[in-house]
């Protein structure tokens, strides 16, 4: 019986590496350093989010109903879905910080302005 592989080593959390693959049918194994496909990061609450998004077709809503949560969460999720997989994930807040870095740099607010704005 065929057992998920594990990504993470259960002693000290760090990445594991395919050593080894072996054929069933005539036993060939072959052994070196094989890379995993990036799916295979994602954890299991990560994998079955992506297979909802992707039977949802992507519908932000559809997602939220099926798996009762909310927006915001489904967002997050996704995001950390895409840096699990090795894309760099922009969040709101920093976008937030990039608009207002750039109002101040056009002289459209003071530096004051933009402390009290980045504090909150």
């Amino acid at each position: 019986m065929s057992k998920p592989i594990l990504t993470k080593c259960p002693v000290c959390g760090k990445a594991m590496s395919v050593t080894k693959l072996h054929c069933g049918s005539c036993h060939t194994s072959i052994e070196g350093r094989f890379e995993p496909c990036r799916f295979c990061r994602l954890d299991a609450e990560q994998r079955q989010f992506v297979e909802v998004f992707l039977t949802s077709r992507g519908n932000i809503k559809e997602v939220e109903r099926l798996l009762g949560i909310s927006y915001p969460t489904v967002r997050s999720r996704l995001d950390n879905v895409l840096e699990a997989l090795g894309y760099r994930v922009e969040r709101e807040q920093d976008q937030r910080r990039k608009e207002i870095i750039e109002a101040l740099d056009k002289g459209e607010i003071t530096s004051q302005e933009a402390i009290k704005l980045l504090q909150g």
